[in-house]
């Protein structure tokens, strides 16, 4: 059988938005010793795309990061695979907050040399001495009483949501991040630190990180702001997160409070949908409200409108020889080069 995709992005997203079939979205990760992640990722990609499995998985020497859409009907053959995997068997799941099943349109599984690109010298520190994880009953209790918050994300996913009075570095890359914040903490080394991201796998890499730098009371949000959600839900607390969590996925966000936090690039209103500009060449990740996205086509600017009404074997000719895949292209209002969104 293969074991890479081999069909066309666009007919793969058509058929998605006509599937009807249930799924949940997952994610999870675990640093653990994969001595052979070639054939590791062949013999995960074997087992999952068998069963419909969608999503986006890198593995490394140092562990697994997965974000996946499985087929509701084979969840429970997932999990069992996912039990009875030496290398994850006891991996815990974060289970998507907000789900409409387009999460992932194909199957798509690298190998790298890390799980999460941070620039750190693993060798330097001990990456496995990691803080203390608080689950969201504990973090509340923490920020009340006066602990340091600090998010470990980027600019744009804390843009249109994040803790209340947390730190918000305005970082493009985690690699970048770190050593922003490490800046930022100066002096406070014996303060009590809280991070937070995503689903918990950079805080794992950051705050042993911090640890070795001499912090030394170092605290991470148990499954981050994915599993804080659901927590918040049963047990009936206060969400100190307010508005929307960015998700590297189809979906862009899912939705945790009912706080608009963000703004339009374009218009200034209140909004905190993600989207990428329809021209294939700009890619743009920006925030744009339902007017603009009208007005503008689902692009950025008037000069992206007048490209997607090119023929497309003449938009295909100016992508020519670009990798967009190496180019990140992420609007920044405090940026004066990315101030491209044209009124």
């Amino acid at each position: 059988m293969a074991l890479y995709n081999r069909i066309d992005k666009k007919l793969l997203k058509e058929r998605l938005a006509e599937d009807t079939t249930p799924r949940t979205t997952v994610s999870f990760y675990k640093y653990v010793e994969i001595l052979n992640p070639e054939e590791y990722r062949d013999h995960l990609y074997a087992e999952w795309e068998s069963i419909g499995c969608l999503g986006r998985i890198y593995i490394a020497n140092e562990g697994i990061n997965a974000q996946m859409s499985v087929p509701s009907n084979h969840w429970e053959a997932f999990v069992a695979h996912i039990k009875n995997d030496p290398h994850i068997g006891d991996v815990p799941f974060k289970i998507a907050v907000e789900d409409d099943g387009k999460s992932f349109f194909k199957l798509k599984i690298k190998v790298r040399k890390k799980i999460v690109a941070d620039g750190l010298d693993d060798s330097s520190f001990n990456p496995w001495n990691t803080g203390n994880h608080l689950i969201a009953i504990e973090f509340n209790e923490a920020l009340e009483n006066g602990a340091i918050v600090v998010d470990m994300r980027n600019h744009y996913e804390s843009e249109v949501g994040h803790f209340k009075g947390a730190i918000l570095p305005d970082a493009d890359t985690f690699r970048d991040e770190l050593k922003m914040v490490e800046t930022m903490l100066e002096g406070k080394q014996s303060e009590k630190i809280l991070m937070y991201c995503t689903g918990g796998i950079r805080c794992e890499k950051a705050s042993a990180y911090f640890k070795h730098l001499g912090f030394k009371d170092v605290n991470q949000l148990q499954g981050g702001i994915i599993e804080y959600a659901h927590q918040v839900e049963q047990q009936g607390l206060e969400s100190k997160y307010i508005g929307k969590n960015f998700v590297f996925d189809e979906r862009l966000g899912e939705r945790i409070t009912d706080d608009v936090i963000a703004e339009c690039h374009q218009c200034g209103k209140p909004c905190d949908n993600h989207t990428n500009c329809l021209n294939e060449d700009c890619h743009l990740l920006f925030i744009q409200c339902d007017d603009c996205k009208k007005r503008y086509e689902g692009c950025c600017s008037d000069d992206c409108i007048e490209i997607i009404h090119l023929p497309i074997e003449e938009q295909k000719e100016r992508r020519k020889g670009k990798d967009r895949a190496k180019i990140r292209n992420v609007f920044k209002k405090g940026r004066v080069e990315d101030k491209i969104l044209k009124k």
